[in-house]
């Protein structure tokens, strides 16, 4: 920037942050004359000189530089001087704190960042308040407002609109609430302080002598231009007599940008470039026009009124510039979807498999470009925990500081109460001795008013001390949360990204899947090339794990609770369907984060003791999130087995386990290797599950020896250890479900229970979806081969473990009624997808793994408790009592034709037997 003098800028309406008439001594006087519309803008300006303590060694000390504000970029630039064209360095004050020290010298305070530590001095204590109010402020402006690029000069003192001044106008009440507004200090701060005398010589800076070399280069030039134009000094309006005035001319750099181009400054708006010149050349003619000495009486009236209506039209300039933004951006998404809408079309009309090969490759190019998009966002996410995790810190020490201060302010209070007190005494009772000279009582008397003042004014100070730190803890604290309400804005942006980045890929795969049916065992290029793509997209996850970049669809190996989320087929098209159905997880898991599961764990974290109550009931049917599910279950199976449980129950069985071996222990074992293939906790061989589910086992055997032990029970213990971790938890689960959830005989050697609700499904499947039932009746196909483990086991081999424990939630608390509304809705789900088949095997086939191919957890429990009702326990218990009658009468009648059966056989055994004796009878005869 120019020097003082004739090469000031003409226009101070430059934009908040430029300073370009802080800089400029002679636009002072403009100030001062031009009214309150002016000064308005004069009171925007932040910027003045402050010492700033630094050096090495011998040289280290406090050394004068002009400071200015740049609002755009929240940063504090410095220079040696007012005049300097480039700014020596600066702080950025978006992540900086500012202290004051009570018995630190006067007028000294800090400005701290998370890199380095500044130490200012200003020339007064009303001066440092200023500064530290006035900073504090803008640091709030900028966190408060919302980025944008950077806006016109006209646009700038138009403000950011109502709602930014209101916010900025509360924020100014609840500081004052803590610390009363300091006035400006007269020709200290502002655009009224670069008329104070320059800085001696020696407080150049050495670290910054390339920068001191081009100011000092950049000053000489433009005393040169000045006197080449034969410019004289304007001498008594001069606001500094005797220095060298310069050409006017427009600025060559903006000090609050370095390096900026000249052609990239604001430019000055007309009104006020002809109001700044007509003013500088009224004072570079005083003879002419000799009222100018007494100032330009202006009508502030209309002036204000011009401003309000010029402001007004800057708000309606601005608003359209929005209105004009938002219609491009329907634009680009018109475009975008009449894009998507050609793709689809071009893929549909493809007559060649190479041209639909191609399309698809066009789409994989579109998935890669989102996902460097979400990798973007994960940085500035890291970036903004990073930030916060840093303003936590540096709120800690500031609270640290602040309990210490008041700690030393309470003690210095007591020992003013103290000396105020024996002063008193003193004066009022005084002691028993010789009365002391006149002079000397006179001298000791002040020499304690004196001590007494003292006292006060370090007491005033620890006040303003803490008032001020509070206010900045205050700020702070309000700046921190803003920052983490913007972390968590991202974190939904990134994971609804994320989601449809999966989408994407399942789309991608399921395509890929489709053209691969289609082609069948061709032998031709496009088949071979379509093998290529889905190796690659079976493959795309590893190698992605295995690079240094961000993971942006993070399907990990298995799931919290140890499963595979993407089962191990060995048929390559199982494969990859495997591999749609975790991306169509992880998505619907990513959507309803947000808005489903965090509300959910609300919840659940405000629930506080559980009682029974409908509540309770609707918050376990949309499941219990995992760090509350072990306390949940825990109560729930108390609930069930209170008058079963007796303490030291579990260790006595374990130890008759121990004593002899019952005879289910080989079965039992036997079971173990086949418990969950696809859980690392009971494949692993160093995993303690194993042995913990045996343990289980058998002390369920023991417990109840009329059952003993029974294909299934395994899986059941081995869900509830999963959840549980500890053994007796798991065994007392075990005995709720067996003994109480289930209908007696459902795990006995004729599953009677287990067949009566086989029949009782068919007829509700009847009723429900009469049409699917049809369809499955005309191809013959019995459902009980397939449904029978889902109700033994409670889906637990059927559905994925994320669906799986949210069944789990409801059927421990509302019983066997939960199976039936979840068996119900799984056909519904695939409804549509079985009606399409037309053929018994194909059906069996669907149906042996249809139950993996559930993602959406939200739509299968809506269609569990809404779509099936009315679902009464009552009609329930009727159709088992019919069925269970039907079935107790089909096994006496079975029972009675093997009695007969055997009947019929003994007697022919018997008349074989004697006709075989006759023979050897007449054989001897003979």
């Amino acid at each position: 920037m120019e020097g003082a003098g004739e090469n000031a800028p003409e226009s101070s309406s430059s934009a908040p942050g430029s300073d370009e008439s802080a800089r400029d001594p002679q636009a002072l006087p403009l100030e001062e004359e031009s009214g309150d519309c002016d000064r308005s803008l004069e009171a925007k300006k932040l910027c003045g000189y402050l010492s700033k303590f630094g050096g090495k060694g011998p040289i280290r000390g406090w050394k004068s530089r002009w400071f200015f504000y740049d609002e755009r970029k929240c940063q504090l630039y410095y220079s040696r001087t007012a005049q300097d064209a480039n700014p020596l360095d600066s702080i950025d004050l978006s992540s900086a704190v500012f202290d004051c020290k009570a018995d630190a010298e006067e007028g000294i305070f800090e400005i701290k960042t998370p890199s380095r530590v500044m130490t200012l001095k200003a020339a007064t204590k009303q001066v440092m308040l200023y500064w530290l109010q006035q900073l504090q402020m803008k640091r709030w402006e900028f966190h408060n407002s919302p980025p944008a690029p950077p806006a016109a000069p006209d646009a700038v003192l138009a403000g950011n609109g109502p709602a930014l001044h209101l916010e900025l106008g509360q924020e100014e009440a609840e500081l004052e609430e803590f610390l009363c507004p300091v006035k400006t200090p007269p020709g200290l701060v502002g655009v009224a302080a670069a008329l104070q005398p320059f800085p001696a010589l020696q407080n150049i800076s050495l670290k910054h002598l390339g920068t001191e070399i081009q100011n000092t280069m950049h000053n000489i030039r433009g005393n040169k231009q000045a006197q080449a134009t034969g410019h004289e000094p304007p001498g008594e309006d001069s606001p500094q007599s005797g220095e060298p005035q310069r050409e006017e001319q427009p600025l060559a750099s903006d000090p609050s940008t370095p390096g900026r181009e000249p052609e990239d400054s604001p430019k000055p708006g007309p009104k006020s470039s002809l109001t700044i010149s007509f003013v500088q050349k009224a004072k570079r003619q005083n003879n002419t026009f000799p009222f100018f000495s007494e100032g330009i009486t202006w009508n502030r009236t209309a002036q204000e009124k011009v401003a309000a209506l010029e402001q007004q039209v800057l708000m309606l300039t601005k608003e359209l510039k929005s209105q004009k933004e938002l219609v491009k951006i329907l634009h680009k998404a018109l475009e975008a979807a009449q894009q998507e809408k050609r793709a689809s079309s071009a893929y549909l009309a493809a007559a060649e498999d190479r041209d639909r090969l191609e399309l698809v490759r066009h789409k994989v190019r579109q998935i890669a470009e989102l996902g460097r998009r979400v990798e973007a966002l994960e940085q500035e996410r890291e970036s903004l925990a990073h930030t916060a995790s840093l303003r936590e810190q540096e709120v800690q020490e500031l609270q640290q500081h602040v309990q210490l201060l008041m700690d030393k302010n309470h003690a210095k209070q007591q020992v003013i109460c103290k000396l105020s007190e024996k002063v008193t005494q003193d004066f009022t009772h005084p002691p028993d001795q010789s009365p002391l000279p006149p002079d000397a009582a006179d001298r000791d008397f002040l020499s304690q008013q004196e001590k007494i003042e003292h006292l006060k004014d370090d007491m005033e100070a620890y006040r303003t001390q803490n008032r001020f730190l509070n206010s900045e803890i205050h700020q702070v604290t309000k700046i921190w949360r803003k920052v983490a309400e913007k972390e968590k804005a991202l974190l939904t942006k990134c994971a609804y990204l994320q989601a449809r980045n999966c989408q994407v890929e399942s789309k991608y795969l399921a395509g890929l899947r489709r053209l691969q049916e289609a082609l069948g065992d061709e032998t031709s290029e496009c088949s071979e090339l379509l093998r290529q793509l889905v190796q690659e997209a079976l493959q795309w996850e590893a190698g992605e794990a295995s690079s240094d970049s961000i993971e942006l669809s993070p399907i990990s190996k298995y799931d919290e609770y140890g499963f595979l989320t993407v089962p191990d087929y060995e048929v390559e098209d199982l494969k990859l369907l495997a591999k749609i159905q975790a991306l169509e997880v992880r998505s619907h898991h990513l959507l309803g984060l947000e808005a489903v599961d965090r509300p959910l764990r609300e919840r659940w974290a405000a629930l506080g003791e559980l009682v029974p109550s409908a509540e309770l009931k609707q918050l376990l049917r949309a499941g219990v999130p995992r760090e509350h599910r072990p306390r949940v279950w825990r109560w729930l199976v108390h609930l069930r087995v209170q008058h079963l449980h007796t303490p030291g129950c579990y260790q006595e069985l374990l130890s008759r386990g121990r004593a002899r071996e019952h005879p289910a222990a080989r079965q039992i074992e036997l079971d173990l290797n086949r418990t969950f293939p696809n859980n690392k906790h009971f494949t692993c061989p160093t995993s303690s599950f194993p042995d913990k589910l045996r343990r289980v086992l058998l002390a369920f055997s023991w417990q109840n020896p009329t059952i003993g032990y029974c294909q299934g029970l395994n899986r059941l213990a081995a869900i509830a250890l999963l959840v549980l971790e500890e053994e007796e938890s798991a065994f007392w689960c075990l005995v709720a479900i067996v003994e109480t959830i289930m209908p007696t005989d459902y795990y006995s050697n004729t599953l009677t229970a287990s067949q009566v609700d086989q029949r009782v499904l068919q007829d509700l499947l009847s009723e429900k979806l009469p049409r699917l039932m049809a369809h499955l009746g005309q191809h013959h196909v019995d459902l009980s081969l397939i449904t029978f483990n889902w109700f033994l086991v409670v889906f637990a081999d059927s559905l994925i473990s994320n669906i799986l424990l949210r069944v789990w939630d409801a059927f421990l608390y509302e019983g066997t009624k939960v199976v039936f509304r979840y068996a119900l809705a799984v056909f519904k789900y695939n409804e549509k997808e079985i009606l399409r088949l037309h053929n018994g095997l194909e059906i069996y086939q669907y149906l042996r793994f249809f139950t993996k191919t559930i993602s959406n957890s939200r739509k299968l429990m809506n269609i569990a408790f809404n779509d099936m009702n009315p679902f009464r326990m009552k009609q329930l218990q009727q159709l088992r009592m019919v069925h269970r009658e039907r079935l107790e009468a089909e096994l006496r009648e079975l029972e009675q034709l093997k009695a007969e059966y055997m009947e019929r056989r003994t007697s022919q055994r018997r008349a074989m037997s004697e006709g075989c004796a006759s023979e050897d009878e007449v054989e001897g005869e003979a």
